[in-house]
């Protein structure tokens, strides 16, 4: 496989410090044309950053959906590999290269706690800690999906770049560096979008003590996933626990009454409710937690809903939506709260915030359903949703335009 330089304006054909070459491929045609990366864990390897990081980014420098799955990393649409390759480079500069020595072997850290979160890129070279703009989209997905440690060297300490120079990344026992097991199988992993760690809110958080390190469950994400295949196997279904004693029904009158309970109480009562990890109980928290004025609550929110909603987890976000549906249609003040476009001002913050993917929104504003409240209610939430998804479309154009320039 041809390789470049990781900085790739140096021409010196000694420079220590290799990559692969991007590739890529176009797959599918009209609204499904998509573009694979096949080795872009290889390249992720030589940059010592987990192969989600340069794949999000690409997502959100073009304004697309990315997808990881079945170790593919693809970005919907069709992208030139000269493009990607640039957008590569600048992925680079941004969240591996020094600052200070333009030197490649750093390691991401993170420092502080909620809403005082920050990234650094920690250089093994010159010494320097260096911050990472914030401003970034691509920082909220890092906070949620913090990299790996390499647990093989004293001190847990991350791989950096040298691992190109001196072999192979060494990733977390047990797993490909992507959140997968080695032998290929999901168990341990919550998605492939997502590693582990995301399976409990980042550490440091507002809510981490109310989770607790400790819990057996929260805690130990292998234990977690060992859980729900025990309780699969007992054919549990829950869409029949809608009888005035079900725990959903218990934190839904509890939110009522609490809706100025911070996160971590929230997540307290819901462990107490024994109904973690429930995608129900997103429709419990969409519907009660919030007041008429949720287009200005759901900022406060955002740390908990993006620990609620399980990663990549289809179930998750519709039962969120089935939850906002329901407060927005039968509200009093329904009438004004849509005219006033409450729900795009809503997508709008949950999609920025990485809690939405954009398929399930579209799938969800296009389709009427009456799962949730009656079909001519529904049909009216939707159809203020119609600014947001006008949004998306144009994001898509203009970034469909971009791309044959």
């Amino acid at each position: 496989m041809a390789t470049v330089n990781i900085r790739r304006n140096v021409d010196d054909k000694f420079y220590r410090y290799k990559m692969p070459s991007l590739l890529t491929k176009v797959e599918g045609r009209g609204n499904g044309i998509k573009t694979v990366i096949p080795n872009m864990e290889d390249v992720a390897h030589a940059l010592a950053r987990p192969p989600t990081y340069p794949t999000k980014f690409f997502g959100c420098e073009l304004g697309a959906q990315t997808t990881f799955a079945n170790d593919r990393y693809i970005v919907n649409g069709s992208h030139t590999a000269e493009r990607l390759r640039e957008l590569l480079d600048t992925f680079i500069e941004k969240f591996v290269l020094c600052p200070s020595c333009k030197n490649p072997e750093t390691e991401l850290i993170i420092t502080g706690k909620g809403n005082s979160e920050a990234i650094h890129r920690d250089c093994k070279a010159c010494g320097r800690q260096n911050d990472i703009d914030m401003r970034h989209k691509l920082t909220t997905f890092i906070l949620r999906n913090p990299p790996k440690k390499d647990k093989g060297k004293k001190g847990g300490k991350q791989m950096t770049a040298t691992a190109n120079v001196g072999g192979p990344m060494v990733f977390e026992k047990g797993t490909n560096g992507n959140g997968n097991a080695e032998d290929g199988s999901d168990d341990g992993a919550q998605s492939p979008d997502i590693g582990l760690a995301a399976a409990v809110p980042t550490s440091g958080t507002d809510i981490d003590d109310a989770l607790g390190r400790s819990d057996p469950i929260l805690g130990n994400p292998d234990a977690a996933e060992e859980v729900s295949k025990k309780l699969e196997a007992l054919n549990v279904d829950e869409d029949d626990e809608e009888d005035a004693n079900s725990p959903y029904t218990a934190l839904g009158s509890w939110l009522k009454e609490n809706k100025t309970a911070d996160d971590a109480a929230v997540i307290s009562k819901i462990k107490e409710l024994e109904i973690v990890g429930k995608h129900k109980v997103l429709l419990e928290i969409g519907q009660h937690l919030f007041t008429d004025e949720i287009a200005k609550e759901i900022g406060k929110r955002v740390s908990l809903l993006q620990v609620l909603v399980q990663a990549n987890s289809e179930k998750h976000q519709k039962s969120l939506l089935g939850g906002i549906e329901r407060l927005l249609a039968l509200s009093p003040q329904s009438e004004q709260l849509l005219a006033a476009g409450t729900t795009s001002k809503v997508l709008m913050a949950l999609y920025q915030a990485d809690i939405l993917e954009e398929e399930v929104v579209r799938q969800w504003g296009t389709h009427v359903s009456k799962k949730y409240v009656d079909k001519d209610k529904s049909k009216k939430v939707r159809k203020s949703a119609d600014a947001f998804l006008k949004w998306l479309d144009e994001a898509e154009e203009s970034s469909e335009e971009e791309d044959e320039d």
